[in-house]
């Protein structure tokens, strides 16, 4: 197999779900650095990766890439322990990844990029104070179903837990407090002693 090679931008969860399993996978890759606060995903190069012109990409191959970090992780992922061979488990992780996707992301990722990558808390006031409801029941769902098991699937640490992770451990630089949620709580801190763990701000 050919280095993999990550377009990213560091302070996004989406690029960090990728780093963090690739990592904790052992497959070596090179990390390429995209700014999206200066436009660069919307250059033809980088378009002619991924029209959608967003981050994360993976270029598989030369010429080959993927884009949509569920999507990543999923490929990354199969045939190895973070995604379960059995269809019932395997189809729960993929409801977990759809969840993050369109019940998640949309209000905790969102919140965080206003406040904490923009710096435009005051301007975005009115969004933000929208966006905690639906935030906070995404919050409160995951709390209740970690009250029962150590993980999301299957009670082993799976894809699952990385996509929520990955913007669920920093929930609070978009508003949200997560010392409502202990058992979220408990369960970030056994995401974080996996072996080959590392940081939202390691490259």
């Amino acid at each position: 197999m050919e280095l993999l090679h990550l377009y990213d931008f560091l302070p996004s969860g989406h690029g960090y779900k990728i780093r963090l399993l690739l990592t904790q996978l052992g497959m070596p890759f090179e990390r390429i650095e995209i700014n999206i606060l200066k436009n660069e995903t919307q250059t033809p190069e980088f378009l002619s990766k991924n029209p959608n012109g967003k981050i994360p990409v993976l270029e598989i191959e030369a010429g080959k890439y993927l884009a949509e970090s569920n999507a990543i992780l999923v490929y990354l992922s199969e045939g190895t322990e973070f995604l379960p061979y059995d269809r019932f488990l395997r189809a729960q992780v993929l409801q977990w990844l759809c969840f993050e996707q369109y019940s998640h992301e949309p209000f905790i990722a969102t919140s965080r990029f206003w406040i904490s990558i923009l710096g435009k808390a005051e301007e975005y006031s009115e969004a933000i104070k929208q966006k905690r409801k639906p935030g906070n029941a995404a919050l409160n769902l995951m709390d209740k179903h970690l009250t029962s098991q150590d993980f999301f699937v299957g009670e082993r640490y799976t894809i699952a837990d990385i996509a929520l992770f990955a913007y669920t451990h920093v929930a609070n630089e978009g508003g949200f407090d997560l010392t409502q949620y202990p058992a979220i709580q408990a369960w970030i801190e056994r995401v974080k002693t996996q072996p080959r763990y590392i940081s939202i701000t390691e490259a």
